[in-house]
């Protein structure tokens, strides 16, 4: 993986507290140069989904159990020789090298507090490589493996593509299904239901007070 050629001008933008540097469009475009380097080292070794898949556990599960690192990968103050030898710490023995590469070069440009985005660039990338289209999946209260497979199945089977899931819970749905692909949301959710049936009464409505007066105006 070797991002030196794309990074010339990128220390021109330090990374902020969170790692965003000055605007969101910066992150973004940053993002993508990594995650491309990324997945090109992967596959030179053929172990793309397993190196995305361990990066985003140490965004997803590791560093919110050791929150100390995070502030390290954040913190403009560290080194990237401490940052790397936290690295080591933590994922040397546990993941594949070119994941352990992977930190190191974010560490060494400086780049370890926009971790989190260079994942999601990745999975976005793989996904774009793999014909794979990402969905996010709202529901009202979490469902188990064999419910989130059974929807997955039922959305591809609807769209004819296969899809990368996110399960996401938000209990004010009052039940039902939001599902989300790029710009396209299918609402299955008893809320918007409820929506749509106070809507048809309500024109029903209307419209039987529209007969009344026309039969009083017709007697």
């Amino acid at each position: 993986m070797t991002t030196a050629q794309h990074d010339h001008h990128d220390n021109q933008q330090p990374a902020g507290p969170t790692g965003a540097g000055p605007t969101n469009i910066g992150v973004e475009r940053l993002s993508k140069v990594y995650a491309q380097a990324i997945i090109e080292a992967a596959d030179r070794k053929q172990c793309r989904r397993e190196v995305i898949a361990e990066l985003g556990a140490m965004v997803r599960d590791v560093l919110p159990k050791v929150p100390k690192a995070g502030l390290v990968f954040d913190s403009p103050k560290v080194t990237p020789e401490e940052k790397s030898a936290v690295i080591n710490r933590i994922c040397a023995g546990h993941v594949l090298p070119t994941t352990l590469h992977a930190l190191h070069v974010l560490a060494r440009h400086g780049r370890l507090g926009m971790l989190s985005h260079v994942v999601a660039a990745a999975e976005r990338l793989a996904d774009e490589l793999e014909g794979r289209r990402q969905a996010t999946f709202t529901t009202a209260v979490p469902l188990d493996a064999a419910e989130q497979s059974q929807i997955v199945a039922s959305i591809e089977q609807s769209i004819g593509a296969n899809v990368s899931p996110t399960f996401i819970v938000n209990p004010e749905l009052i039940g039902g299904l939001i599902v989300r692909i790029a710009d396209t949301v299918y609402d299955h959710s008893v809320a918007t239901s409820l929506v749509r049936l106070r809507a048809r009464l309500k024109q029903r409505s209307i419209h039987e007070i529209q007969y009344g007066r026309d039969r009083l105006g017709t007697a």
